[in-house]
């Protein structure tokens, strides 16, 4: 029956209810607001969310006072690894706040901290499209859509050589009867796409990544395929038949390649796809259609290598210094970047760093004939099983000119098939960077013709590994394996040096001393190396430490005559007085040899932040092979409860003297949340102390640079062959380049150098959160770029510069949407907004 379901009474009752419930919600709020007052967030979160369920009229009212609640309910549930609770929150103030930008960023940094990368870039872009000035997930999203989509994409999709001839090599197997195709690592979905142009019946694509899966989706219904490719979001090696696909397969395609050919997988998968995937290989000289028979496109590769001289390489690889502004460097410590580990270690580092060698900054030298490594074919399975197994084998090859052996650089040949083929050479103008593999622990670096470069090559974790380089000369043979101290080192060093290396030795020459090998990132090392640096320091820290001793002299006199009157005749304690250390903290990222520095400068007492046993281990052998004092140097995390608050007191009762913080990343940024530590930092300094570096002065210029427009987006559909990929992966474009050599990036600079900003530790009120610059433009063109760096003061006299040759920073650079047309003579006009550690710089007429 209709209307049987009883209703309410109208009347007095219902007058009750509503009167019922708004004391409810008054009481709730009331309760909320003395949780919130006694920092009972938890219970605050659950009032408030009873409040918003009855009384959803009140979310404006309460918006930022609950979300306030929610984020410290957060970090408590973040604390106690509740991560589940954490989530539950985040998703019942979605919603009730569905169109919340800082709800969405806030669960995207929780989820990014969780390693949920895929899942947290939608949260940032979701804040980005909800409000696109909002600086904090705008930056957050740049940041990981770096992750998410690497910059690799864009280039090879723009290298329309590259495209070209993987879609003929395509068209030419479909049209020869392979019809049925699998594309492994699809990425984009491009060479699915070719293969369904081509003619392929049937189209199957994989890929791993959720981001990338997503955005072939996007791409493939854009071209208006997705009813003859099926995508499958997995691992090709976890795809089965008939589940995930009805058969096997005639071709697979792939490009499942990185500078070292192998480092992407592509011989796991391929073995995985012949036993699994594909047909059976057609015979030689076998005839048939070839529907019938399994292939792979790249057919082959040939390994190419090159010794060669590279001071660029050389000074981020190996540590050429055996002083460090008067600290000896102990024989007993070696320093090596990841790629210079041994397979041995715990973790799977990839044995080989990559470098565009066209680019390198000082060129290179060919110190060797480019001499082959091996060859692979991707259609034997046999071949691709024994890689893995097969024992190194032995290269020996003849130098052909003076210099110094730094590297052997790796480039490859694929071979698509009999007609098309791609070489990586650095001699070609191509979308792929070399595999480079430093040289290290030789007694003697420098070579000659006559000698040879003796080399094992192996294909272990399937990864290419050239390991065990040595040098045979003439008359005598140099071991990679001999300790490079017995010998003369290469980079021959000043007799101080020299000195100080020879008294390390004596120190450490003992039968039980101990030996530290210690990995050191690339930029560490170039920071190692770095003298101008250390040497700044050195100078900016006497100077502090002699402008406040004068200060400390008066307070133990000050200290003695207290003591004499309280005390009498007896025995004073000025001595201790005079003696009080100054405290030097040293904040900066990584491995840092700036505390023991301070060390030597009289009474101090240095901490250090090193997070790394092994690194602190080594700080600890430097300290003693320089006859520091036992416990001189401090590591301060050990005494800090919590990383978060490593910007405390020393004691109690004492106050910093001199603070070095990290403010420029090595890829060219400023570093997040650098200016609330430097806020923190002068509330802990003594007077008379300083912040290092005290200010920093962001610099740029105006250029024309197509190789930056070409890495930042995909240039139309020209490019991609007439496909439409464009829209749909520059959404993840950053309009930030970093990790950039300004001396190197081939671009026409169309202005002088001008300030951009001024960020000031010590003295914050001369910050600008936003300022206008005019530029001169002293060259016609087209604005492409705007590419800046840095200069930190430690004191107005000494002056570092992130754009030097010597320095272990690199640089970046803002790419403009639009290029902007300009004539010699003009003027434009930059806007540049400096918010927390992002700093956007545009472009006013």
């Amino acid at each position: 029956m209709p209307n049987s379901q009883p209703r309410p009474r109208r009347g007095a009752r219902s007058g009750a209810g509503a009167a019922g419930r708004e004391e409810l919600v008054s009481r709730s709020l009331q309760s909320a607001e003395h949780c919130l007052g006694a920092q009972d967030f938890g219970t605050a979160y659950a009032h408030y969310l009873l409040v918003l369920s009855l009384a959803p009229e009140l979310k404006d009212d309460v918006k930022e006072t609950f979300q306030y609640t929610l984020f410290r309910w957060a970090e408590e549930l973040d604390a106690l690894s509740r991560t589940q609770d954490l989530l539950g929150c985040y998703e019942q103030a979605l919603e009730l706040f569905p169109d919340d930008e800082v709800i969405c960023n806030s669960m995207g940094e929780h989820l990014f901290r969780m390693g949920f990368r895929d899942e947290a870039a939608g949260y940032f872009h979701k804040a980005v499209k909800l409000n696109p000035d909002f600086s904090d997930a705008k930056e957050n999203f740049y940041r990981v859509a770096n992750w998410l989509v690497e910059r690799w994409h864009f280039i090879m999709l723009n290298d329309t050589k590259r495209n070209t001839v993987y879609n003929a090599a395509i068209q030419n197997a479909v049209c020869l009867g392979s019809k049925s195709v699998l594309d492994i690592g699809a990425g984009t979905g491009i060479l699915s796409m070719f293969a369904k142009k081509a003619g392929a019946h049937s189209v199957y694509a994989c890929e791993l990544s959720k981001t990338m899966y997503e955005l072939a989706c996007d791409v493939v219904a854009a071209n208006k395929m997705e009813a003859g490719i099926k995508l499958l979001h997995m691992k090709s090696l976890d795809i089965e038949i008939p589940k995930h696909i009805p058969e096997r397969v005639s071709l697979v395609v792939t490009e499942t390649v990185d500078a070292g050919l192998f480092g992407e997988g592509i011989v796991e998968s391929l073995i995985h796809a012949w036993e699994h995937l594909l047909l059976q290989p057609k015979n030689r000289g076998e005839n048939g259609n070839c529907e019938k028979y399994g292939k792979v496109i790249p057919a082959s590769a040939v390994i190419f290598g090159m010794a060669v001289e590279c001071a660029e390489i050389r000074r981020h690889h190996r540590v050429g210094t055996k002083d460090v502004a008067g600290i000896c460097l102990p024989a007993n410590v070696k320093f090596q970047s990841p790629a210079c580990s041994s397979v041995d270690t715990e973790e799977t580092i990839e044995p080989y760093t990559t470098e565009k060698m066209s680019r390198v900054p000082g060129g290179y030298l060919a110190l060797t004939e480019c001499f082959e490594i091996m060859t692979v074919d991707f259609n034997n399975l046999q071949e691709l099983k024994s890689l893995a197994t097969k024992k190194p084998g032995k290269i020996g090859i003849p130098v052909i000119k003076e210099g110094i052996l730094d590297a052997i650089v790796v480039w490859f040949v694929l071979q698509l098939d009999d007609e098309h083929s791609l070489s990586t050479s650095p001699s070609e103008e191509t979308c792929w960077e070399q595999a480079v593999y430093p040289v290290h622990n030789l007694a003697d670096y420098w070579i000659k013709p006559g000698d040879h470069v003796m080399m094992e090559v192996s294909c272990q974790d399937c990864y290419l590994r050239i390991q065990n380089i040595s040098v045979f000369g003439l008359e005598h043979e140099v071991d990679a394996r001999k300790n490079f101290t017995k010998d003369k080192d290469l980079l021959s060093l000043g007799s101080e040096a020299e000195l100080c290396s020879a008294l390390a030795n004596l120190q450490t020459g003992k039968p039980d001393a101990v030996e530290q090998t210690c990995i050191l990132e690339s930029t560490e090392i170039a920071l190692l190396n770095n003298n101008l640096y250390h040497e700044g320091f050195k100078m900016a820290m006497r100077k502090v430490l002699s402008s406040l001793t004068p200060e400390k002299l008066c307070q133990a006199m000050d200290t003695q005559c207290e003591n004499e009157m309280s005390c009498g005749s007896e025995e004073s304690n000025s001595e201790e007085s005079i003696l009080e250390p100054f405290y030097v903290l040293d904040v900066s990222e990584g491995f840092s040899v700036l505390p023991i520095i301070a060390g030597t400068l009289g009474q101090v007492k240095p901490y250090s932040s090193v997070e790394k046993d092994q690194h602190r281990t080594t700080l600890d052998l430097i300290s003693e092979a320089n006859h520091f004092p036992k416990e001189t140097l401090e590591f301060w995390l050990r005494h800090v409860e919590d990383e978060s608050a490593v910007l405390q007191r020393p004691k109690s009762d004492k106050l910093w003297s001199i603070i070095i913080l990290d403010v420029i990343e090595p890829s060219g940024l400023i570093q997040q949340e650098i200016m609330e530590k430097a806020a923190i930092s002068r509330c802990l300094l003594q007077s008379g102390g300083k912040i290092f570096p005290q200010y920093v002065l962001m610099f740029g210029l105006l250029v024309e640079s197509q190789t930056l427009v070409e890495e930042s987006a995909v240039q139309g559909t020209e490019r991609t062959l007439g496909l439409n990929i464009a829209p749909f992966i520059n959404q993840f474009q950053v309009p930030i380049r970093v990790f950039l050599d300004l001396s190197s990036l081939p671009c026409i600079p169309l202005s002088k150098p001008v300030e951009l900003l001024r960020l000031d530790l010590m003295t914050p009120y001369l910050n600008t959160s936003n300022r206008e610059v005019k530029v001169h433009i002293c060259k016609s063109g087209q604005v492409t770029a705007i590419p800046f760096w840095y200069h930190m003061y430690l004191d107005d006299e000494i002056r570092l510069d992130t754009s030097s040759e010597a320095s272990h920073w690199k640089q970046a650079a803002v790419v403009l949407d639009n290029p902007i047309q300009v004539e010699m003579g003009e003027e434009l006009v930059l806007s540049v907004q400096h918010h927390k550690s992002n700093v956007s710089i545009t472009v006013k007429r």
